[in-house]
């Protein structure tokens, strides 16, 4: 039996899944409150990261190194702006008092990072498009910017195993880190998990990224009701269940 190797690295993780399974769902979103259903392919997924990731570095300057403050609620945009900062060898955070480079919001916390160096903020309106009102002088609109970006993205300096992508309570976790930790998490091959569980908060994370690993996918439930549960589960054909 040969033994295949965790992949050390996002794009590592990615491209795996792009050769192995490009046309599979990979991340399903429901919100409950609005009705909205949004499903994306490996290959679509990647395509929104790949144009996200262009985003963050040819235009808002961001270096490998950098920051980004992730202020979105649970979203699908959640898993797309995690891979693109760690396909460009960004590491991401969820406290405030953190320096960063960039914030990326929401429409209830743009008041919140007026005064922050680089704001984006994101409408989550279906397809990711533009705020329909102006938005405060200095944040940029997401919906505006995403679509003019490359659909393939070329970083400069391609993050190692020991780039940084996760920085919460004090501590700095790698690539290789976070990915290992996903690991341990123990799921079965193809999993479908459906869950409720922010993907960037600490326990999110490795319920997002180990579904990815192991050749399956996330279904990610906002405003969920207890009701509409098992409905999803049927529905999406989950397997593995995770609540907060």
């Amino acid at each position: 039996m040969t033994h295949v190797s965790t992949p050390r690295t996002f794009p590592h993780l990615l491209v795996d899944r792009l050769r192995t399974d490009p046309g599979q769902p990979l991340v399903t979103a429901y919100d409950d409150a609005t009705g909205e259903r949004t499903e994306l392919s490996v290959t679509t997924y990647a395509n929104w990261v790949s144009k996200t990731a262009n985003l963050l570095t040819d235009e808002l300057g961001l270096e490998a190194g950098d920051t980004v403050l992730l202020d979105l609620p649970s979203h699908w945009l959640v898993p797309v702006f995690l891979g693109a900062a760690w396909s460009a060898g960004l590491s991401v955070t969820r406290t405030e008092g953190r320096d960063h480079a960039l914030v990326v919001c929401g429409p209830d916390t743009v008041h919140r990072h007026r005064d922050a160096p680089q704001v984006v903020a994101c409408s989550l309106l279906p397809f990711a498009v533009r705020f329909a009102d102006t938005l405060p002088s200095g944040v940029l609109d997401y919906g505006l910017l995403w679509p003019g970006q490359s659909d393939v993205f070329m970083g400069l300096t391609p993050p190692s195993p020991d780039t940084v992508a996760w920085l919460a309570d004090g501590t700095a976790r790698t690539q290789a880190d976070l990915l290992e930790d996903a690991t341990s998490r123990g799921y079965e091959p193809g999993v479908r998990l459906l869950t409720d569980v922010h993907p960037a908060q600490d326990d999110g994370v490795p319920a997002f990224l180990g579904p990815l690993l192991r050749g399956g996918s996330l279904v990610l439930l906002r405003n969920a009701t207890d009701g509409s549960w098992p409905a999803r589960q049927d529905d999406e054909r989950a397997t593995a269940v995770l609540r907060a």
